[in-house]
């Protein structure tokens, strides 16, 4: 008795055959961060963290735009912690409003207002760790109906979308970076929020800084219009 054949596959199939192994095996290769957005920061405030308005990145350096993302806060007396390790390079008031700002590697600076700060300048902070409490006060609300936390991300006179070192935006072009040469996409958001208009950047006026450290001349974006008999409100960055 014969054993039974085994039908083999014909010669004109195997060229398809092999293709298909090694797409399947390419695509069992790739990283997972090819798949999702590669986080290189930080939540710097408790779960859940809505984001109430997206990065518009200005036209042009004193052009309307939102330098940063709102990030909705629940609860009284929020800690906002650092997004990653860093030197604290600026923590005190602008123009009434607590401001604090951390110097990170390669010089990307992260900046989160209104906060109280309780870091001195030139502290160096681990990822995580309290920078101060957000400040609640009408008067000095970032957001005009909710309670949120504004957080910047700026690389030398370049302000980035923090979506993209949250993860929220897919693999992060931001990181490595490869110097000064290099200029990474920034704009777009994964969750937008709702409309408002834009704003308006001025400079700085004399003395409108009070805090352990001088601040660099430059805009604080603000997601609401301006309260009747209030300037424009100037953006600590470092």
């Amino acid at each position: 008795m014969s054993a039974p054949s085994v039908p083999c596959p014909s010669v004109r199939s195997l060229p398809a055959l092999l293709m298909c192994c090694m797409a399947l095996a390419a695509l069992l290769a790739l990283p997972a961060s090819a798949h999702a957005g590669e986080a290189r920061w930080q939540w710097p405030v408790p779960a859940p963290h809505p984001v109430l308005r997206a990065f518009e990145e200005p036209e042009h350096p004193y052009g309307p735009g939102h330098r940063g993302i709102d990030i909705g806060v629940t609860g009284e007396g929020a800690q906002v912690r650092a997004v990653e390790a860093g030197t604290v390079r600026f923590s005190g008031t602008v123009a009434g409003r607590g401001v604090v700002s951390v110097t990170h590697a390669d010089g990307l600076l992260s900046t989160y207002e209104p906060v109280s700060g309780t870091v001195e300048v030139g502290t160096a902070v681990l990822a995580g760790e309290v920078l101060g409490t957000l400040e609640q006060r009408s008067e000095l609300a970032h957001c005009a109906e909710e309670t949120c936390l504004h957080l910047g991300a700026r690389r030398g006179k370049d302000y980035l979308d923090p979506q993209l070192l949250l993860g929220l935006r897919g693999p992060s072009v931001l990181l490595p970076w490869d110097g000064p040469g290099e200029r990474a996409p920034r704009t777009g958001a994964a969750r937008p929020g709702p409309s408002a208009p834009g704003e308006a950047v001025r400079a700085p006026a004399p003395g409108a800084a009070a805090g352990s450290a001088a601040p660099e001349a430059s805009a604080l974006p603000r997601s609401h219009p301006m309260r009747p008999g209030r300037g424009a409100l100037i953006a600590l960055v470092g």
